[in-house]
């Protein structure tokens, strides 16, 4: 039974139960892109058993966005309507079941397939999460906690890509899959039985001059409208698509690059690649906490952020993909890697703030179906067929004028951010008083 008075003020639950609920999340957004990314490490041993193409094998990256961008909205209703903690559970149940069973496909088609279905599972897990994180810490640790919670992304890329290289060398690359399903299972089991909070009614004030405003259910015209009337809501989501890009195409080809250029085996090119994105640990976190610190000055920081560090990065990957080889390049891509996940916090954080507390899974839904449809899904194909045309290091090249594009878009919405967040129902969230079957 939870105690009233070890409650801090801003946190639906006590501190040390958040901090378990918060580290559930991170485990399973670990092993989500463990099971998402490593298959890009273990592209030259598919390729070599069924002698498929370069934009074969981004397929089997795309297959998964293609999933999430058909699913991922209507399960973020199912998140801001039904339940956090029942959606999350069963996603991730979904997509650890889905990845074992990628180490028994007979043909590149059945792998495409069960990839897709790894999607489904992940569709609705982002949004929840979200959500989640959203509801049971302080409005001003926002964009710290997301920082924190969005470095298991890295962390989990970095480890899938670097231990299926090394698994698919010893044991062969169907071994790679069986053996990172296992421990997300057991974390999703986990996830059925912790506290959520109460489902948010969806209703408006509605204003009459000189009468008391009446409150009345929101309805579909209503919903809509909490997207269309903010600007920097919408310039949020496509800025994010435009980093994305970027990101998916590091996460997918970085490694075959290293292989290609640089004539590394993929035992190698993996950790190598892996090390770039564990840089991210720290620009992930830092974004974050640069962004709650500098809002304390400037109100729309969590869009000034995210489009400075695009700035920096499109200068970045120009000069490691143009101007640098060898040791240079290298160093300039930790860079990289660090520079170019700050954004993501403040990012996801305007994705919370800037709507109705009972929207913000679909709000972050909205941002994960446009990112992965413009983004993520296109990314790995775009750069796997320019490579099969003009070479994967001329195809990476292309990458500076996406992080550019996402600037402008991140530094315009920061002029209608302050206006967009008064605009915003202030609805306190309440704690369910005991985990519902």
């Amino acid at each position: 039974m939870k105690k009233k008075g070890l409650i801090k003020p801003g946190y639906l639950f006590t501190p040390k139960y958040t901090n378990y609920i918060f580290s559930l999340l991170f485990l399973l957004y670990m092993f989500d892109y463990i099971d998402r990314m490593i298959v890009t490490s273990l592209f030259p041993f598919i390729q070599k058993d069924w002698g498929i193409s370069d934009a074969q094998l981004g397929s089997l990256v795309s297959a998964v966005y293609w999933a999430i961008v058909i699913l991922t909205f209507p399960i973020s209703i199912l998140v801001d309507r039904w339940s956090r903690r029942k959606t999350i559970g069963a996603m991730a149940t979904i997509w650890s079941l889905a990845t074992a069973a990628c180490a028994f496909v007979g043909s590149f088609g059945h792998l495409v397939a069960v990839r897709a279905v790894i999607g489904v599972g992940e569709a609705g897990y982002a949004p929840g999460g979200m959500a989640m994180i959203s509801a049971i810490y302080p409005k001003e640790k926002r964009s710290w906690i997301m920082g924190l919670w969005n470095a298991s992304i890295p962390l989990g890329s970095a480890i899938g890509v670097a231990l299926g290289g090394i698994i698919a060398a010893k044991w062969g690359w169907r071994h790679a899959f069986g053996l990172v399903a296992i421990p997300g299972f057991i974390i999703a089991i986990l996830f059925f039985l912790v506290k959520d909070y109460k489902t948010v009614i969806l209703n408006k004030q509605h204003h009459v001059a000189g009468e008391q405003p009446v409150t009345k259910k929101m309805n579909l015209r209503d919903k809509f409208h909490e997207f269309s009337s903010k600007p920097a809501l919408i310039l949020t989501y496509f800025g994010f698509s435009a980093m994305v890009f970027v990101t998916t195409s590091l996460l997918t080809w970085l490694s075959v690059y290293f292989h290609r250029v640089y004539d590394l085996p993929m035992e190698k090119a993996g950790p190598k690649a892996s090390v770039v994105m564990l840089l991210a640990l720290v620009g992930a976190p830092l974004g974050g906490y640069l962004a709650d610190r500098w809002r304390r000055k400037r109100i729309n920081a969590r869009l000034l952020l995210p489009g400075l560090s695009a700035l920096i990065g499109a200068g970045l990957a120009f000069l490691a993909f143009v101007v640098f080889k060898d040791t240079i390049q290298y160093i300039v891509l930790l860079l990289l890697g660090m520079t170019i996940t700050s954004f993501i916090p403040a990012a996801s954080a305007t994705t919370q703030d800037l709507i109705h507390p009972g929207m913000r899974a679909t709000s972050y839904a909205t941002a994960v179906l446009i990112q992965n449809l413009l983004g993520a899904s296109t990314a790995p194909i775009v750069i796997g067929w320019l490579s099969g045309r003009i070479g994967l290091p001329t195809a990476l090249a292309i990458l500076p004028v996406f992080l550019l594009i996402a600037s402008a878009l991140f530094f315009t919405g920061s002029v209608f951010y302050k206006r967009d967040l008064e605009k915003v129902a202030k609805i306190r969230m309440e704690a369910e008083s005991k985990s519902k079957g």
